[in-house]
């Protein structure tokens, strides 16, 4: 038996012209009798699903956009506009998005409701990267030999470029109150390839590179230059796969937030804390005598507001 929204889309299908003209088809039914008498493919269902259930924002989203939101490839969105009928995912997006703005019309809270909501999604989607996670650190041998790794390595390069430079700061700003001597390389170019030369010639083993999307070229010519210097690289990112990932000689993944206007590295943020956690632990009288210097200094010159 067909479920609810396959027998409303075999009814707008089959029976079209039997509507009132004064009586127009419900946004939803709209959408899928787009899709009535198609053979899906898994991916392809899945999209088509996101579009019914993301009306008012799917109808606006980029290729790029909607690939990400539903977990498919972008040829995986071309294809399915393809079998649609329809030329490419442009003319199925102009399609789409008249009926999302009559829907909006209908209901006049509905944008409210659906910004209310996705907010919500998005915390909801942050919440399954930290499942993820959780999952990868319930074996925490490897973030705790990267974390000794890096504490050995004298000096220690940080390397953030465009987006990915504020998590390269957090990094950088904290290791500094356990390492002796952490470098911060948020420019590509020449000038990381010197900062990368002068940290080997002057004893270092590793460069953790943080690397979140959109990802920059220029970090893989940097992790290249890196590698060619000597150095190995430790990489924070959340691809598994790619160019990226084949260059490093650890890569450590956590999911960002793609549901809002821009990304959101909570997952990211926690990985580091974490590698900042094993780095601590890979010599703890060095942190002690270290952390102890730094709250000495801080209290000294009053960095901070009495508790």
């Amino acid at each position: 038996m067909p479920s609810g929204q396959q027998a409303r889309a075999q009814a707008a299908a089959i029976t079209p012209g039997q509507q009132s003209p004064d009586t127009e088809a419900a946004p939803t039914d709209r959408v899928l009798a787009l899709f009535g008498g198609h053979r899906l493919s898994p991916a392809q269902r899945r999209i088509a699903q996101y579009l019914v259930d993301h009306l008012t924002e799917a109808a606006f989203l980029s290729i790029t956009e909607l690939a990400e939101r539903v977990g498919v490839s972008q040829p995986s969105v071309t294809r399915f506009a393809s079998s649609l009928g329809f030329s490419g995912f442009p003319a199925l997006r102009e399609a789409l998005q008249p009926i999302a703005l009559s829907a909006v019309a209908r209901h006049p809270d509905t944008r409210e409701e659906i910004r209310r909501n996705e907010l919500q999604a998005a915390v909801d989607a942050e919440i399954e990267n930290l499942e993820s996670l959780r999952r990868l650190l319930a074996d925490p041998n490897q973030i705790l030999g990267v974390g000794r790794e890096l504490a050995r390595s004298t000096p220690l390069t940080i390397l953030g470029l465009r987006i990915s430079v504020s998590l390269a700061e957090y990094f950088a700003y904290a290791a500094r109150r356990i390492h002796p001597d952490v470098r911060l390389v948020t420019r590509g170019g020449s000038v990381a390839y010197d900062a990368l030369l002068q940290s080997r010639e002057a004893g270092g083993t590793w460069v953790l590179a943080f690397a979140m999307p959109r990802h920059a070229n220029e970090t893989l010519a940097a992790m290249r230059a890196a590698r060619r210097t000597g150095l190995r690289v430790a990489l924070i990112t959340d691809l598994t796969l790619g160019p990226l990932v084949d260059e490093a000689d650890v890569a450590l993944t956590a999911g960002t937030g793609s549901r809002l206007v821009f990304d959101s590295y909570s997952a990211p943020g926690v990985l580091s804390a974490a590698v900042l956690q094993a780095m601590a632990d890979a010599d703890p009288g060095r942190t002690q005598v270290r952390l102890e210097g730094y709250e000495q200094a801080a209290e000294q010159h009053n960095f901070f507001l009495e508790d």
